[in-house]
């Protein structure tokens, strides 16, 4: 089994974010309406257009590269590999059941069953925030004469953007560590109270503290 260094997680951080800079700046790189646009003479002399999300965004490149290639992959994926992650504890307390006199190893796969929990219950906020509008984008592209409610729209977005506001709330209320480090954030610069040294924290909440907190408060 691997262990997760700095290093290991700061190189997992880059390609995450070099992935979403790619899926996210793909239509301003040429897969986009333009063209569309051009041809039944939408657009003015002076290239203004209304500034729609269907009108200037492409549906194949949202619901083919987007959903198809970088969404719902991953999302069945994570899927699979919780749903292992859960037989697998629950077979290994299923075991230790039996043994009453084992009460580490207990305690130990039940610590892991309710991180497992906190984690897929990120990944359900994900889909039910996301699904609802990656439909809509595949009813758009495949049925372009369907009726779509204005109403369905405006809620599947607000969903979209209220998953980003929810899933720091998951982690501090179900996560002792993020509870604890976002209470320490608060305290620290917030409230301007005094915190424990840094060596007397746990290494990743202190290397986040003095990494990465003061850039962001600086902007």
């Amino acid at each position: 089994m691997r262990v997760v260094t700095k290093q290991r997680a700061a190189m997992a951080v880059v390609v995450c974010w070099t992935v979403a800079f790619i899926v996210g700046l793909t239509p301003m790189l040429g897969w986009n309406n333009l063209w569309r646009l051009q041809q039944n003479g939408s657009l003015n002399e002076d290239l203004i257009i209304t500034c729609q999300f269907e009108n200037v965004i492409s549906m194949d490149y949202m619901v083919y590269f987007n959903f198809f290639g970088w969404v719902l992959p991953p999302l069945l994926l994570m899927l699979v590999i919780y749903t292992e992650i859960f037989y697998m504890i629950h077979k290994q307390l299923n075991k230790k059941a039996c043994a009453t006199n084992h009460t580490d190893p207990n305690k130990y796969y039940n610590k892991e069953l309710k991180l497992a929990k906190s984690l897929a219950l990120v990944l359900f906020l994900f889909a039910i925030s996301w699904l609802p509008l990656h439909i809509i984008n595949c009813i758009t592209l495949f049925c372009p004469t369907c009726d779509k409610p204005l109403f369905l729209i405006y809620i599947a977005i607000l969903l979209t953007h209220g998953n980003s506001a929810v899933n720091p709330i998951v982690y501090a209320f179900r996560i002792k560590k993020f509870r604890d480090a976002f209470l320490k954030i608060w305290k620290q610069y917030f409230c301007c109270k005094d915190v424990p040294p840094e060596e007397d924290m746990p290494p990743l909440r202190a290397w986040f503290l003095s990494r990465f907190l003061p850039r962001l408060l600086s902007f």
